[in-house]
């Protein structure tokens, strides 16, 4: 998922405030032949590209009208998600009472017979899904398209996403189906595995400290850590440095094995999780480093060319 955040601050649904329980979460399209995000979302973040005649929807309009998120094309022609509003803010997309308990997002249409255009965001709706299911402990059964809200009495008569999808052999049985499938069922998360890049520590190395506690607790002093130190013994994840490298300093004291890193080599700078069925790169990135715009991270100090992940694959996550 390319998720990136443009809060519409200037609308008139941020402005109000209102929140609500997430229930479920409504699938939109746009209903117009324009796929790119620049023309709903806006100001150009750099990204987006310019909207000439300025229409997007982070402004003043004449109605209240507004979803959570966008999906559509950056100005490169890559797809991407904006999200636009607070998920737990009240939007207003269906007419109905689904703008109580339902987050939304629209798709950019395109003229409806692009079938490798449908494909593109058609996959970033499922993983948007997915993050969001997880995010609000719901199940592909609380995922509904506009047209189906209409028929449970919670929406206004409108036929999206069911006038574009079956086009193509898509509907909102197999959309739900992959947002199934990628949520892993009862799969459960693996821990984060503590990497050492610089090997196994012993006895008579040569080690800089990481770590800015004494193995009892103890706060390290700056000149201590500063300096590279001879290992003396290691039993466990105990481990007692001794003398300084230039031997002008000795202390013989007890640090945790995981804070050292043998000297000349870089100090811990990642740990690894690995990937179980229904995670996003999103999502690792918003669990271990607080926010999922961070995941480009990810992407760079494991070489990754494009989001997909698979299940068993160790990647390294920035501390």
């Amino acid at each position: 998922m390319n998720l990136h955040k443009l809060i519409f601050t200037n609308n008139a649904c941020y402005k109000a405030g209102r929140r609500i329980t997430p229930k479920g979460i409504m699938v939109h399209s746009t209903g117009a032949n324009n796929p790119w995000l620049k023309r709903y979302v806006g100001p150009d973040d750099g990204l987006l590209g310019k909207n000439q005649y300025n229409n997007h929807w982070n402004q003043s309009m004449d109605r209240e009208v507004c979803v959570h998120a966008f999906i559509g094309k950056l100005a490169d022609g890559t797809v991407a998600t904006y999200q636009t509003l607070p998920w737990d803010y009240r939007g207003w997309h269906c007419a109905g009472s689904g703008n109580d308990t339902h987050i939304s997002f629209e798709i950019c249409e395109d003229y409806l017979t692009d079938a490798a255009y449908l494909d593109k965001v058609y996959n970033e709706a499922v993983y948007l899904c997915v993050y969001l299911c997880e995010l609000y402990g719901l199940t592909e059964q609380d995922i509904i398209c506009h047209c189906e809200g209409h028929d449970l009495g919670i929406a206004s008569n409108h036929g999206d996403v069911l006038h574009w999808w079956p086009k193509h052999g898509k509907n909102m049985d197999t959309f739900r189906a992959a947002v199934k499938d990628k949520l892993g069922g009862s799969v459960p998360d693996t821990p984060v595995e503590p990497e050492q890049p610089g090997g196994k520590i012993k006895a008579g190395d040569l080690v800089t400290i990481t770590g800015t506690k004494y193995y009892g607790g103890q706060t390290i002093p700056a000149w201590v850590r500063k300096q590279k130190w001879y290992v003396y013994e290691v039993s466990g994840d105990r481990a007692v440095i001794n003398k300084n490298e230039s031997g002008a300093n000795a202390i013989m004291s007890p640090v945790r094995v995981s804070d050292l890193a043998l000297a000349g080599s870089a100090a811990v700078t990642y740990r690894v999780h690995t990937v179980v069925k229904g995670d996003i790169l999103w999502g690792i990135a918003e669990k271990y480093l607080g926010s999922g715009v961070r995941y480009k991270e990810i992407k760079a100090l494991n070489g990754l060319d494009g989001d997909t992940i698979y299940s068993g694959q160790k990647l390294k996550i920035p501390n």
